[in-house]
């Protein structure tokens, strides 16, 4: 037999999705419960359904829809900024309907970097995104952040070069549920500007806070408007995650080079997803806000039951998203640790490795997900799960 065709180099360095990977163990586990995949509870609200009823009536409904995204969506989407998070000055051409936020940064790297460029990502970060920049034959330049996983801006100024094209922020943040505060991040956006780079900001969380954490979105500074790129997601606040609706807020300078990467890659987002999602904006984030109550218990009852190991495990109390980031006293590496996890107690989490945290063992605790009822069970099979495996 020939030997076959080479694979690409490039995609070898790529890490494998580590959520398919997770899933696999657990459907070969049944009975486990999963606070591994970063989801809600409920799904979109009933005006959605209502919104898409006659849906493919008109020979219009199966066409190409509008690079950008259809008028009615991108008009909400405008109103939104506007109201929620103090952008203002004329969106016409800085806005980009994707399918989902992990989309909008692929745009983002196919417009502003080339071949052998850097981009700063602070560690633990967002895994696709990591994954993303190497597909585009970039280098990922890591940071670490502190205990509570916050970011020096001085750690970001001394590691760019004349290659760095972007720094990245994702408030509030996966995998750590961190807040960066409102000082930090006009910090890094006035660094970017100094510099010449951009500041991606992703925000597709900004409605789950907690206490007296406040999301900030640092495209609402006016001198951010040549430099800066935000994404944003409907899949957590609206329940949305299967209709893969996201967008983007862009310089204007880079529309043109961000509709020739969406029209190569996608055309367009699915227009009957588009559509529902004008059902969802119409309805606003008090539907999100409703449901984000169920949540807060949720995440105290996950808090109190990670008493029990705060012997061996420490971690910042996050006030974001809905993720806890422990560090384990262990001598055995997260992978291993997730799978005996899944394997002897049932209960999935995931691993820090895949977040870019090599040095110690941390697992990512996910519980947006969960009722309360089950969120109790789930914690405490995983609490009783690492005293076994790690503290006995």
């Amino acid at each position: 037999m020939k030997t076959p065709p080479p694979l690409s180099q490039r995609m070898e360095l790529v890490q494998t999705p580590i959520i398919p990977i997770v899933g696999h163990l657990i459907k070969e586990n049944p009975g486990t419960i999963s606070l591994a995949q970063g989801v809600v509870y409920y799904g979109p609200p009933p005006e959605v359904a209502e919104k898409i009823a006659t849906f493919g009536n008109r020979q219009q409904d199966h066409r190409y829809g509008p690079v950008q995204g259809i008028p009615d969506l991108i008009d909400l989407i405008k109103d939104k900024l506007r109201r929620e998070n103090g952008v203002n000055g004329d969106l016409s051409d800085r806005l980009i309907v994707t399918a989902g936020a992990n989309m909008a940064f692929l745009n983002t790297l196919f417009a502003i970097t080339d071949p052998g460029d850097e981009v700063i990502l602070p560690t633990p970060y967002y895994f696709n995104q990591e994954m993303a920049i190497r597909m585009v034959n970039c280098k990922p330049v890591l940071v670490k952040t502190d205990n509570h996983f916050q970011i020096n801006p001085d750690q970001i100024r001394a590691v760019i070069t004349a290659k760095t094209r972007a720094v990245v922020t994702v408030s509030p943040n996966n995998p750590a549920g961190t807040v960066y505060p409102e000082a930090v991040l006009r910090e890094i956006n006035k660094l970017c500007h100094e510099r010449g780079i951009y500041h991606i900001s992703d925000e597709a969380y900004e409605y789950f806070t907690y206490d007296h954490a406040q999301h900030f979105s640092p495209a609402s500074l006016p001198e951010s408007h040549d430099h800066m790129i935000s994404l944003f997601s409907l899949s957590k606040a609206y329940g949305f995650a299967s209709w893969r609706i996201g967008y983007m807020l862009i310089p204007e300078s880079l529309n043109m080079s961000v509709m020739k990467a969406q029209d190569t890659n996608l055309i367009c987002a699915s227009q009957i997803a588009q559509v529902a999602a004008v059902g969802a904006m119409e309805v606003g984030a008090s539907y999100c806000r409703e449901k984000l109550d169920l949540i807060k218990k949720t995440r105290k009852i996950v808090l109190q039951e990670l008493e029990a190991v705060k012997y061996f495990c420490s971690f910042p109390e996050p006030e974001g998203a809905f993720y806890v980031l422990l560090k384990v006293e262990t001598s055995l590496d997260s992978m291993s640790l997730v799978k005996k996890l899944i394997e002897d107690h049932q209960v999935a989490v995931l691993p820090g490795q895949a977040f870019g945290i090599d040095e110690g063992c941390y697992l990512r605790v996910s519980y947006g997900a969960l009722e309360p009822k089950t969120a109790t069970e789930g914690i405490r099979r995983f609490t009783q799960g690492l005293i076994n495996l790690c503290h006995n």
